[in-house]
């Protein structure tokens, strides 16, 4: 029974480190447009080279 004076904080813990990484990607918006990313590798139309200087 001692173990859970240790075990029940901690599991708090990361509970709370887990719920504030999930709030710190939301405000980053990294869920703003996740179909987006996957349609725009399939486009023909996509360039994933490097655009070159116009200068």
């Amino acid at each position: 029974m001692e173990i859970l004076v240790i075990l029940i904080p901690v599991s708090l813990f990361l509970g709370i480190l887990g719920l504030g990484a999930f709030y710190w990607t939301l405000r980053r918006g990294m869920y703003s447009d996740p179909e987006g990313d996957s349609r725009r590798i399939l486009n023909h139309e996509y360039d994933d080279a490097p655009k070159q200087d116009e200068t």
